[in-house]
């Protein structure tokens, strides 16, 4: 299972119109659609995914007026079990017209078992339109287009106070050397640890460890080894890949800098990842590493969250200082088609379009790359300045690599080799750990 299903599982409800890409929920099991795959009634058309609860309203709010235009009827079904289902569905003949993939591993194994229909022409044209080329190869698989992205998050944010950045004098680092001077110094400062750092997610406890190395294997090793590693022409076990969890390791295994308001560096993997939003709105914790999605939390927990508010974000700087552009990482939804009849080719158009994509942006709580989007139209501040980030053409963008690499990794021993690792197994045993679960084909 991909990191963002697990993430949206967990965001309170009350968070749901702040919270971003990364909280849209799931809940509800599987079940039969309508559709089944363009085997169901006219102008009806299934779709599945993993957004549940007030987000799935919202969804369906965005493309209400389009469906009366449009005659066409969109039945939205959830599960949590999405990433199981999907493939059980399809190989029993019972596929939705549209799927939403949280992560494009899993699009590609489902297109790969020859289940999913190429994109359209008007589809294309949109893809082509509106989406970076990066973002555009996200949907494919072995050359052809099979999905269009949909919603984005961008990640590698540190949230901090600006009053007490102002009353210390500390400065916004602007490398990797920087961050870890900025460290030493709010603890030499504080007296206390200025991290908080929070891996807890239940099932999916670990997954914010791995945003923390794909941040720093980015910008310390540039795109080209970060798409080998995702491909595993770089493993785990490269002395590169080594050196982000080294790196890592600096802040997360120090407990002069670990872990503020909860404890030593033995409370990382039993603190649920919300909880560190608290802990940054009294003032406990003065650093937090986390995706865009977090300030709806932060919100929740009663601070403000703006460049002159309470907390606000500084993207984790590159590794080396004057770098160009921003270096950043991301996640993000595909939208992609189990049938090709006329019906579902409209609804996956709209849906790949700038028109969907501002229609639910200006609802509340998400973000697109979408170059046709407005940024007005975002929800909050550091939303404005995610979709910012996302549209400017020196930003270099990579999807989240655990949402690209096969689940068994992703999902599983990438997941579990983040809280060895915090718990004090050596980096070279916790690299052939999750080297150890790529598949052998």
């Amino acid at each position: 299972m991909g990191m963002s299903q697990h993430r949206r599982l967990l965001a309170p409800l009350a968070l749901v119109g702040v919270a971003g890409i990364a909280l849209a929920g799931c809940s509800g099991g599987p079940g039969s659609s309508t559709g089944g795959g363009g085997g169901g009634e006219e102008n009806v058309v299934t779709v599945y995914g993993t957004i549940a609860d007030t987000e799935a309203e919202l969804l369906e709010e965005s493309w209400a007026d389009w469906e009366e235009e449009n005659g066409i009827d969109i039945e939205y079904e959830s599960s949590k079990e999405f990433e199981a289902q999907i493939a059980v569905r399809a190989q029993g003949g019972n596929a939705p017209d549209l799927a939403i993939f949280p992560q494009p591993g899993l699009m590609s194994d489902i297109a790969a078992q020859g289940f999913l229909k190429p994109v359209p022409d008007a589809v294309q044209a949109n893809i082509d339109e509106g989406w970076s080329e990066d973002w555009a190869q996200y949907g494919q698989y072995d050359g052809t287009q099979y999905g269009a992205p949909l919603m984005a998050s961008v990640k590698g944010w540190i949230w901090y106070s600006p009053a007490q950045f102002a009353e210390n004098g500390w400065e916004i680092p602007t490398d990797w050397q920087g961050m870890l001077d900025l460290t030493t110094q709010a603890q030499s400062t504080l007296g206390t640890a200025p991290w908080c750092v929070a891996f807890g997610s239940d099932a999916a406890t670990g997954w914010p460890g791995t945003d923390w190395i794909e941040d720093i294997v980015l910008r310390q090793s540039g795109p080209e080894v970060y798409d080998q590693w995702v491909a595993n022409e770089v493993p785990f076990t490269d002395p590169q890949i080594a050196s982000a969890f080294d790196e890592f390791g600096k802040i997360a295994l120090d407990p002069n800098y670990v872990n503020a308001g909860f404890g030593g560096t033995d409370t990382i993997v039993t603190t649920p990842f919300g909880d560190a939003a608290t802990a940054l709105a009294d003032g406990t914790c003065a650093l937090h590493h986390q995706a865009s999605f977090f300030d709806g939390f932060i919100t929740d927990a009663g601070a403000t969250v703006a460049p002159d508010g309470d907390i606000w974000a500084f993207l984790m700087p590159p590794f080396e200082a004057g770098s160009e552009g921003n270096v950043v990482t991301g996640g993000g939804e595909i939208v992609a088609a189990f049938s090709d009849d006329e019906a579902t080719q409209k609804v996956q158009e709209y849906l790949s379009s700038a028109d969907w994509a501002n229609s639910r942006v200006s609802l509340g709580g998400v973000i697109s790359a979408n170059k046709g989007l407005d940024p007005e139209n975002a929800s909050s501040d550091i939303l404005t300045e995610a979709i910012t980030i996302l549209q400017d053409p020196e930003t270099t963008f990579r999807f989240d690599a655990s949402d690209l690499m096969p689940s068994a990794v992703g999902a599983g021993t990438f997941w579990k080799g983040m809280n060895d690792f915090v718990n004090g197994t050596p980096t070279a045993t916790v690299l052939e750990q999750i080297e150890s679960g790529w598949p052998s084909s």
